[in-house]
């Protein structure tokens, strides 16, 4: 990826934020986030005003009692930070359909595609930090780069509101910073290493990965992580949060089109590969639900259910909700299909060639090919056709993908 697109917002000391947020008698006290009440319970967030009395992260609660007398102490509310990090996840998924929380107060967002909806990814970015600040008084940075680990590295170094690394300049923000912000270097065996041989700047990482022998004899089995982040590599994909008994398909469209043709053609993809891990489980899915996510931040969604998983079935029925859900002009985003609710399926044998044997039978020949080259290794022809218009070998799409569910 080349385009500045990865974004990453962190609202620093998020679980303090959130209790401030609840309570503004909090916002000038000093307050310390704690684990547990007991003794060995450890400082989780804590305010400047705290700090200023000695104590910081991680400090025992023994400890944290017998330096401080004025710090209120409170405990760690999970339910009250969970409920306000999924309103922020809902809050900023308004922006572009692929959010990655990456635990309380952490978000990543991938922008591709959005470039023409705001003059620059920087007032995106001040955008976002303003949004989520008026609707929650808790305040972020942005950070933007061309993947997850840059963007999410500047927010941790850098303290301005929305700050861009330049694509191609990764190793020149790297090098000044300490060794520790690189992932693989925090690792206890990498990290006694860098230590021993006071490597103590991500500069003095990229000096040994120049010779990639002495960096394997040195790492051994970490040097080419180590050598990918010291450089700012990185290619893992902004991936929604998973949940285990759904089978999710998601396009987001490289340009928006409300092209029927191009649409109808991108569902019949998603079908196609819902249908497939259907077969893989041998399940049918008694709720699926169809999302169509639109230029300017409005969804529409239809529901239905699959009666059966050959792709002929999966795809009518994908069609049917398509062309319920889309009911306005404007151009779409993304599409979405969710499929829940799963119960055992297992095909009656006929002894006539019906066409729903006919279908199931084509299903399970293109599963074969699937299985071995992979699902991309054929396509229908009215895909093949539009393929190249649409870039759909290279469309971003996400698998299992549905926000986080949060109990009362």
């Amino acid at each position: 990826m080349h385009n500045l697109s990865i974004f990453h917002l962190r609202l620093k000391d998020f679980e303090l934020q959130a209790e401030r947020a609840l309570d503004a008698s909090l916002r000038t006290r000093p307050v310390a986030i704690i684990s547990s009440h007991r003794q060995d319970g450890t400082v989780v967030s804590l305010s400047p005003e705290a700090r200023e009395e000695g104590l910081f992260p991680g400090m025992k609660v023994s400890r944290a009692r017998r330096m401080s007398h004025s710090a209120l102490l409170l405990p760690y509310n999970h339910s009250l930070y969970a409920r306000l990090n999924h309103y922020i996840y809902t809050t900023v998924s308004s922006f572009t359909p692929v959010v990655e929380p990456a635990g309380f107060g952490q978000f990543y967002l991938d922008m591709t595609g959005m470039e023409n909806i705001y003059r620059s990814f920087r007032q995106a970015g001040a955008t976002i930090t303003r949004t989520v600040t008026e609707r929650t008084n808790i305040l972020g940075t942005v950070g933007i780069s061309a993947n997850k680990l840059v963007s999410s590295i500047s927010t941790a170094v850098v303290p301005e509101r929305v700050y861009e690394v330049v694509s191609g300049k990764e190793a020149k923000f790297l090098s000044p910073l300490e060794t520790s912000v690189l992932p693989t270097a925090r690792k206890p065996p990498v990290k006694k290493l860098i230590r021993f041989l006071y490597l103590n700047h991500v500069y003095h990482v990229q000096q040994v990965a120049a010779s990639p022998a002495d960096a394997e004899t040195l790492f051994g089995p970490f040097h080419r992580r180590l050598t990918r982040e010291a450089r700012g590599q990185d290619n893992s994909a902004v991936r929604p949060p998973k949940l285990r008994d759904h089978i999710l398909e998601q396009t987001v469209l490289p340009t928006d089109t409300n092209d029927e043709t191009g649409l109808r053609v991108v569902v019949k993809t998603l079908a196609e590969q819902v249908a497939f891990q259907l077969r893989q489980r041998r399940q049918v899915a008694r709720r699926v639900k169809l999302e169509i996510h639109y230029t300017d931040g409005f969804k529409s969604s239809r529901t239905g259910a699959f009666p059966a998983n050959d792709d002929s079935t999966v795809t009518h029925v994908c069609y049917e909700l398509f062309e319920k859900a889309n009911y306005r002009r404007n151009r779409v985003r993304s599409i979405l299909i969710d499929a829940a609710g799963f119960r055992p399926f297992a095909h009656q044998m006929e002894i006539f060639f019906t066409p729903d044997v006919k279908n199931l039978s084509l299903s399970r020949a293109l599963d074969q090919i699937r299985r071995k080259h992979g699902f991309r290794s054929i396509h229908s022809a009215a895909a093949l056709k539009i393929a190249p218009k649409y870039n759909l070998s290279e469309t971003a799409k996400t698998r299992g993908t549905v926000p986080p569910i949060i109990s009362s």
